[in-house]
């Protein structure tokens, strides 16, 4: 679900996002060097939260900017930024994944995801684009009622994966804290996806 869910972008400047795409479109090499200058350290820190690991996570991020490359043109992003992000937090979590199913356990993302399983299980099919396009607008909707605070814990949490050790540090919290309004946030949500007839 959260494959395309919202998070915060790193590029502020949308004139020079338009001429990276252009380089993209008029299959310039220089495509790669501009995204890498700007968004490389973005790409490695979403990499890197999500495998631990500094080599699989450049790997990550050159497919990323490979995946980039193949898809521009006939794509224009809107958001260069958010566009990146996703493709990068998406292959760390295809590549996570696989590391996995040969070494079983650890690793926050197995963590996370079962923490939202009780509220979003089975809903998110595949086959049903309908339901799928539904429910990530109702999260949407969701993090948009959230206060800055939460939204930010919600999505360290959910979409890059943080430990809750990583957030209480980075928020100032006790790790106590993290995980009651986590917990209350899940809870949030499910009443809303019920109301909304999603679950």
């Amino acid at each position: 679900m959260m494959g395309e869910g919202p998070f915060e972008t790193k590029g502020d400047d949308d004139t020079d996002d338009q001429k990276i795409i252009e380089l993209y479109c008029n299959r310039s090499e220089n495509a790669i060097t501009e995204t890498a200058g700007k968004y490389g350290r973005y790409c490695n820190a979403i990499a890197y939260g999500i495998l631990q690991s500094r080599e699989d996570a450049q790997e990550c991020v050159n497919d990323a900017y490979l995946t980039a490359w193949n898809a521009i043109p006939p794509r224009r992003p809107a958001d260069l930024g958010t566009y990146l992000g996703k493709i990068t937090r998406n292959l760390s979590i295809d590549r996570l994944r696989t590391r996995s199913r040969v070494k079983r356990g650890g690793g926050e993302m197995p963590l996370a995801l079962e923490e939202l399983e009780e509220v979003v299980a089975g809903s998110d099919s595949p086959e049903n684009e309908a339901v799928r396009k539904e429910l990530i607008a109702a999260l949407n909707r969701f993090l948009g009622e959230l206060t800055r605070q939460e939204r930010y814990v919600f999505l360290r949490r959910y979409w890059y994966l943080d430990s809750l050790a990583d957030i209480a540090k980075n928020t100032g919290f006790s790790g106590s804290k993290v995980a009651s309004m986590l917990y209350r946030l899940r809870g949030r949500l499910k009443k809303q996806l019920i109301k909304e007839e999603l679950l």
